[in-house]
């Protein structure tokens, strides 16, 4: 049980800043220090929340003896060994999505999880959501009976974020909007859906606008003089141990009329669905799909909007977790296995054929 305040740390402060809130908000938490390479965003974000520690250096950070808990929010590549490095130091780990690049260096992850006596937590913030959490509940209580498919996605119309960025490159981010932004979907279905076990999938990857710098969004500014060497598209679908299945689709670009973002489940007694758009009149919605003395029913779930998505919701959840000791809602445990399912995926789209996911 810890008795004083957490002491947490923030590396990478772009996503990081809701980290730097999400600490802010919890009652057992005070942010002592930030890292960043940009010196000028550290001070300003320290500035900004009354942070007392800056460094640009994140291993300086760690021997400061000014953090006993990190959130490490860079990019992809950096995930693996800034996590190790931090429960080597005694930390306990936040761990922006995707957990890392591969299976291979997740499973690295996985083991010095593990092997550690702290805390180690995937930030899936969506599962965090009132909404994902309302239907969670609803599913446990046997609303939908058993869920046997779901569809899932997050599509964009214009989104390329960074282009020529560490977005763009597959050697720092492992691939495109697979793993980019279906990550956040797929990982929520299989949360509601009860964790089954996934064994096979079939998956395409399609590269149509960003080699021609068509499809650019307002997440980052382009580098003409980097590279694009991930997918703009993606789908696929999955099979589970239990015979469930998930069609899964994700896309930075590709000429739909909105940018939408959704979770569909299909159950033996209802269906249900969750989602976000972004066209006019868009927001949050959850509804239920059932049927009563023969006729079709709607039920539209009102939850309170999120506009964090979840994001300090989950890091509240981090530090009760740290208080507790208790084994949180997302573990190093469900990390690995998700980047076993996007291996897969990424594979079966360069065989094209089905892959076993292992």
């Amino acid at each position: 049980m810890a008795k004083k305040k957490i002491r947490a740390g923030v590396i990478g402060l772009g996503i990081g800043q809701f980290h730097v809130q999400g600490y802010g908000l919890h009652p057992k938490a005070e942010v002592t220090a930030v890292c960043d390479l940009k010196k000028d965003l550290a001070q300003k974000t320290a500035a900004q929340y009354g942070v007392p520690n800056v460094y640009t250096d994140y291993k300086e950070m760690l021997k400061s003896g000014t953090v006993d808990t990190v959130s490490v929010c860079v990019p992809n590549d950096l995930h693996r060994p800034m996590s190790i490095d931090c429960l080597k130091a005694g930390m306990n780990v936040l761990c922006e999505k995707p957990m890392t690049t591969s299976a291979r260096e997740g499973k690295k992850m996985l083991d010095a999880a593990e092997e550690s006596d702290k805390v180690f937590m995937m930030q899936f913030n969506n599962r965090y959501r009132p909404d994902s959490q309302l239907l969670k509940s609803a599913i446990d209580d046997g609303d939908l009976g058993d869920v046997y498919f779901a569809r899932c996605g997050w599509i964009r119309r214009n989104g390329i974020p960074g282009w020529g960025s560490w977005f763009t490159d597959v050697e720092r981010a492992g691939g495109g909007p697979l793993i980019d932004l279906a990550v956040h979907m797929l990982d929520l279905t299989i949360y509601l859906m009860g964790n089954p076990e996934p064994v096979t999938c079939l998956a395409s990857t399609y590269s149509v606008f960003g080699p021609n710098m068509e499809g650019l969004g307002p997440w980052g500014t382009p580098d003409p003089k980097g590279k694009f060497s991930v997918e703009d598209m993606a789908v696929g679908m999955i099979r589970f141990d239990g015979g469930q299945t998930i069609w899964v689709e994700a896309s930075w670009a590709s000429r739909i009329k909105e940018e939408y973002v959704y979770s569909t489940l299909c159950g033996t007694k209802a269906g249900a669905n969750l989602e976000t758009s972004f066209g006019p009149g868009g927001g949050d919605r959850l509804e239920m799909f059932t049927q009563e003395r023969g006729v079709p029913v709607d039920k539209h779930m009102m939850v309170e909007p999120d506009p964090a998505m979840g994001r300090t919701n989950s890091v509240q959840h981090f530090c009760d977790c740290v208080v507790s000791g208790k084994q949180p809602l997302s573990p190093a445990a469900d990390g690995y296995r998700l980047m076993k399912v996007l291996d897969a995926m990424y594979k079966s789209a360069k065989s094209g054929k089905a892959v076993n996911i292992k």
